[in-house]
């Protein structure tokens, strides 16, 4: 099994990576070319191999997996999790809550973010001409909701593996790496339904699926996050999602070329 990452984000993950090696035969490779050149020169490292796809590059994500390197996530994950139209567009395919989208501004005030941010990153609130961002790239455009909170539910296969509640005090991003609280949450019957729905739809190996509580206790959809962190799990859960991983993993191998979902 060989773990892909780019050289800046193994760094920041090198604990979770350590982590993974405790409970399986990995072999971590670092890559940061995605030209067509380096692609090849990739591939020819990947050829006939398991990879655990940890990298935002959907192109390459397509480029390999159509040369047959095993990618864990699917390219079509990669795809959807890193283009929130996309995601946007899944998701009410499904017919599942979802925040209201679309590519043209709303009357003021409005969420608007980059379809391809991730982490909380380049998701501003517009309550004035003057908050508008400085930037060329194609933005998407939501209503404000008022929300208790932000939960991510984490899932492995068709399993949900648990769910953190994450809350900031001085700012509408509830992501714990900028600084928001995390506390376990259970999943209510229908959010459980909703997430199983999700997820065996993708056919996803690894996921993070993440909604906003609103105050009335119903749910709304946002986004899906791949490569999903889990920092926020481990500060909450005493689950070890290495672990568990490991585990699926070797259900990967053991029945490959088909996954569970594929079989039911």
């Amino acid at each position: 099994m060989i773990v892909l990452y780019e050289s800046a984000a193994e760094q920041h993950n090198q604990g979770f990576i350590d982590e993974l090696k405790r409970f399986c035969s990995i072999e971590l490779l670092t890559w940061d070319d995605w030209s067509d050149a380096g692609l090849e020169q990739l591939l020819k490292r990947l050829h006939g191999q398991s990879v655990f796809f940890r990298v935002r590059q959907p192109h390459a994500a397509r480029f390999l997996e159509d040369r047959g390197v095993r990618l864990i996530n699917r390219a079509e994950v990669n795809r959807i999790a890193n283009d929130k139209w996309q995601s946007h567009q899944f998701l009410q395919l499904l017919g599942v809550p979802v925040i209201p989208t679309q590519k043209t501004p709303l009357p003021l005030p409005y969420i608007t973010k980059t379809a391809d941010g991730h982490g909380g990153q380049e998701v501003w609130l517009v309550e004035s001409a003057q908050d508008m961002p400085d930037t060329k790239a194609s933005l998407l455009y939501q209503p404000v909701i008022p929300h208790i909170a932000d939960v991510r539910a984490y899932v492995i296969g068709k399993e949900i593996v648990g769910a953190v509640k994450r809350s900031a005090t001085d700012s509408f991003k509830a992501n714990y790496s900028l600084g928001a609280t995390a506390e376990r949450f259970e999943l209510s019957f229908v959010q459980r339904k909703d997430v199983e729905k999700i997820a065996k739809a993708l056919k996803s190996d690894y996921i993070g699926i993440d909604f906003l509580l609103l105050e009335d206790g119903r749910h709304v959809f946002n986004e899906l996050e791949d490569p999903v962190g889990a920092r926020s799990f481990y500060q909450t859960h005493d689950d070890n999602i290495a672990e568990l991983l490991a585990q699926h993993f070797k259900n990967l191998e053991q029945n490959y070329p088909f996954r569970e979902s594929d079989r039911n």
